[in-house]
């Protein structure tokens, strides 16, 4: 055993009771960074991170003589006398106990440190609450905190990875207004919620709360976001034959028994036309397509007196100007051998 290496360990062993107790904690895979004063004087010093008692060469680490070494590095702010080591890709192996000090070979007046590092794996969490909404919709995801973080930040951000979520926040208490993304903290019920608009089926998936901790690992809850496809009281499948008539029947719920009635035809709802109405005849782009509203049965349907070619396509029938998910039905019309009418009920 070095020489240098004894004198440590009889001076951790002299002053063990004094030594400064310093938390340390990290993901695995990641890093974790050991930050250590030192007093005036000790400037020039070598200093060191050792693991367990340091009684033997292999409990020393690193030192600042040499920089890097395997998996660890160490830099020294002489002007702040602040040394800093850091484990880099964590592992469970690397939780338990450190000392970080100043090489005491010419004098015996400066106290180690002890260190404890946690790890924790890179993965949230055991249970996740479910959320659903529709494209085009919005969605309120709400996440508690508790009450010694009401001033702290709160922020969002997608997958489960705790480690990067705060450096890929979506949105946060400190900026929480963007294009797609609002925050606001509720501190009274100990609340934030995060409202996403202009929902789009890829906006499904893992997200992560987050609460920033001033000291340890900072505190998450997990949410599955589902956003559904936007429709439909039933999407259903519907084959005519060119030059053969044919019916669509389209329900709608009981209030909207005064409501315009409509057909129209477009890839999505967004880009549709209408075909036929029931209260603007102006507005019919085809005199194939008739239209006859039956209140009493919350239903009313189209009819197509003479199929063509170009009739294949997607149809959306509905009662509601403001498109609202739920109240209407998506047709997708083939053209073949066979005619099929359509029962939406």
């Amino acid at each position: 055993m070095k020489m240098w290496c004894l004198q440590i360990l009889l001076f951790i062993l002299f002053m063990t009771d004094a030594a400064e107790i310093i938390d340390v904690f990290g993901y695995e895979g990641k890093e974790a960074n050991v930050s250590c004063s030192y007093d005036e004087g000790y400037e020039s010093y070598e200093k060191f991170l050792c693991r367990n008692d340091c009684g033997i060469d292999d409990d020393v680490l690193i030192t600042t003589r040499q920089t890097h070494k395997n998996r660890y590095s160490i830099r020294d702010d002489t002007k702040k006398r602040v040394f800093t080591a850091t484990i880099s890709n964590l592992t469970q192996n690397d939780a338990g106990k450190y000392w970080c000090g100043v090489d005491i070979s010419r004098k015996l007046d400066e106290y180690p440190a002890e260190v404890k590092v946690e790890v924790e794996k890179d993965i949230c969490c055991d249970n996740s609450s479910k959320v659903q909404s529709y494209e085009g919709g919005s969605v309120s995801i709400s996440c508690s905190y508790e009450s010694q973080d009401q001033n702290n930040t709160k922020y969002i951000c997608r997958g489960n990875q705790p480690s990067s979520c705060l450096q890929q926040a979506l949105i946060t208490s400190n900026n929480t207004q963007n294009t797609q993304f609002s925050l606001t903290d509720d501190k009274e019920s100990r609340k934030f919620t995060v409202t996403i608009t202009s929902l789009t089926q890829k906006d499904s998936g893992s997200y992560l709360c987050g609460v920033k901790r001033n000291t340890g690992l900072d505190v998450f809850s997990a949410v599955d976001l589902e956003v559904r496809e936007w429709c439909c009281v039933k999407s259903n499948k519907l084959s005519g034959t060119v030059g053969r008539p044919l019916t669509m029947q389209c329900p709608y719920p009981p209030q909207h028994g005064t409501n315009r009635k409509f057909l129209c035809k477009g890839d999505h709802h967004r880009n549709c036309t209408d075909m036929v109405t029931s209260q603007n005849s102006s507005g019919q782009t085809d005199v194939r397509f008739t239209l006859l509203d039956d209140v009493s049965s919350s239903s009313f349907s189209v009819t197509i007196t003479e199929l063509k070619a170009g009739d294949a396509g997607t149809y959306w029938c509905g009662s509601d100007s403001q498109w609202t998910f739920g109240n209407y039905t998506k047709i997708q019309l083939s053209l073949g051998k066979r005619t099929t009418q359509l029962q939406c009920s």
